[in-house]
């Protein structure tokens, strides 16, 4: 057994990255549905298809865990499989809970009123999917109360990395934040909802100012999963680790060694 991580594409080696850090003797399996990326311009339907059949290929795979590194899959197809899926020996977590941990300064196991917090203006950037859920303000409502949350949604970045054009992306990333802040002048934080925007996050710093607190999810659920292991150790499980592709393993392995900056081998699923 191993721990699963799925993305719909290669943004969640960010996830990945940080975890294998934080977790080093931990075995994870990563699987990039790259066939069907990107998931953000899809229907609710089609994301929690793709979702739970790349879950399923993970729990074949040995994974009795696994991290939905991906806010569209999270936003639009966690809850759903939670309530009428997952097999009772089985843990799928998302992404969304640690950044409004992070945000809300409480732990999710909290289940006192909301209450007020520091940041008051918070940018989300995210994909369509994603802000068309509102899965994000509706979980930080039971939260935390007086936050005006502006969402932007990226269309065309998480298509730019994945193709490797980066000038496309940066390009991208300055007329959304633009389109952002002629909504909020003056946001006090910004989310960077896509595991793949923290590919991009000197941009989205640079065009955004450096008075604004960027928070990107990487690190914060290596933390989170961390804590999640430390409580639960029977779901780490043993076994070797991997890659597995819904897409062409080759061109899935050039593009993933580029962006991790070492050799990386995905297999077919």
């Amino acid at each position: 057994m191993a721990v699963g991580i799925f993305d719909s594409g290669l943004g969640g080696l960010t996830v990945l990255d940080a975890v294998q850090k934080r977790l080093p003797d931990v075995p994870f399996v990563y699987y990039a549905d790259s066939a069907h990326a990107p998931y953000g311009v899809r229907t609710s339907d089609d994301i929690y298809d793709l979702t739970t059949r790349a879950t399923q290929a993970l729990f074949d795979a040995g994974c009795d865990l696994v991290i939905l590194a991906c806010n569209t899959a999270s936003a639009a197809a966690l809850r759903r499989m939670q309530e009428s899926w997952i097999p009772d020996d089985k843990r799928v977590l998302g992404v969304f809970v640690p950044l409004i941990e992070a945000l809300t300064e409480r732990s999710w196991g909290d289940n006192s009123p909301p209450r007020e917090v520091d940041v008051k203006h918070v940018a989300l950037f995210a994909t369509p999917a994603t802000v068309s859920s509102r899965a994000f303000q509706r979980e930080l409502a039971f939260r935390a109360i007086g936050v005006d949350v502006e969402a932007q949604a990226c269309g065309g970045v998480v298509d730019a990395i994945e193709d490797g054009d980066m000038i496309l992306a940066e390009a991208l990333v300055n007329s959304h934040v633009d389109a952002l802040k002629r909504k909020m002048p003056t946001p006090d934080a910004a989310i960077l909802g896509c595991t793949h925007y923290p590919l991009m996050q000197a941009q989205f710093q640079a065009a955004l100012g450096e008075d604004v607190k960027v928070f990107s999810q990487a690190n914060l659920v290596a933390e989170s999963l961390a804590d999640y292991l430390s409580r639960r150790p029977e779901m780490i499980g043993g076994g070797a680790g991997g890659f597995l592709t819904s897409g062409d393993p080759k061109r899935v392995s050039d593009r993933a060694t580029q962006f991790l900056r070492r050799q990386i081998t995905f297999e077919a699923a």
